[in-house]
């Protein structure tokens, strides 16, 4: 990280539990050198044992990665990041507005059968990745079935939780792979109302859907993290926590490219 995305990601640290005193101890490394070495699996795609020697020792970031995943400290990270893009953005903190897709994606060896699967619309022996995305493309909340569960299936786990910490959605739109039953279960849920944009029957080749193509470029976003390009991952949750640090990724950079232009230029000194 550069300076100014430091401060960035300082600001929206969550708060050491030994700071206000519930229990534990100081981290042995500094967090910077920490969510730096995170930050270089998660782009770069390597494997935990060939973290660089510049970093701590993989055994201490891989332990700092579980903690802050099974803690739920990844997602509160992501969490504050994406409100502080939506303030930036001149946007509410909380959105009213989503769109929901999912991703089918090639496991590797690592991945045990329990939670693969065969997507056969696809074609692809992996996982699946379902999102929901605010206007701006930012993340809203993410899961990651074996491949062979299908899109509505995973919906409605998603829109069950966009009733919670994302009370304020109102509006969910989906293509035409969440039609049936799913419309009518999400017509009957308190608060949430699903719309599915589908293609005119005179459409052909490839063509941007209104509404739609928001959550297809969060997809081009994340596949540009190389952990993401195929599943590695033991454990859904550990594949979950990468889509968070990637996202994360991507929020911290633009709003520090926002904070340095934002800067007051100062003018250059008077000739004598």
């Amino acid at each position: 990280m550069t300076d100014a995305e430091w401060v960035v990601v300082r600001g929206a640290l969550p708060m050491p539990r030994w700071l206000e005193g519930r229990g534990g101890q100081p981290e042995a490394y500094c967090h910077r050198e920490m969510i730096d070495a995170v930050r270089y699996l998660v782009d770069n795609g390597i494997k935990w044992r060939a973290m660089p020697a510049d970093f701590p020792p993989w055994t201490c970031v891989y332990a700092f990665f579980r903690r802050w995943r099974d803690q739920g400290l990844t997602g509160e990270f992501h969490d504050r990041l994406r409100a502080r893009c939506r303030t930036a953005a001149g946007r509410a903190v909380e959105p009213t507005a989503g769109s929901i897709d999912a991703q089918s994606v090639k496991a590797a060896a690592s991945v045990p059968s329990a939670t693969r699967g065969y997507d056969g619309g696809k074609k692809v022996n992996g996982r699946k990745r379902h999102i929901v995305v605010d206007t701006l493309g930012l993340l809203l909340t993410v899961l990651v079935t074996a491949a062979d569960v299908t899109d509505r299936s995973g919906a409605r786990t998603m829109l069950a939780r966009l009733g919670g910490p994302l009370r304020k959605i109102r509006l969910v739109w989906a293509d035409g792979s969440y039609t049936g039953p799913l419309v009518d279960w999400a017509a009957a849920q308190p608060g949430i109302a699903l719309t599915v944009v589908k293609r005119t029957d005179d459409t052909r080749g490839f063509t941007v859907l209104p509404r739609r193509w928001v959550v297809e470029r969060t997809f081009g976003w994340l596949m540009r993290s190389r952990r993401l390009a195929r599943d590695y991952e033991t454990l859904p949750t550990s594949s979950e926590a990468i889509v968070h640090w990637s996202m994360s990724m991507l929020m911290s950079r633009r709003l520090a490219r926002r904070s340095v232009s934002s800067r007051p230029q100062t003018a250059p000194p008077a000739a004598a």
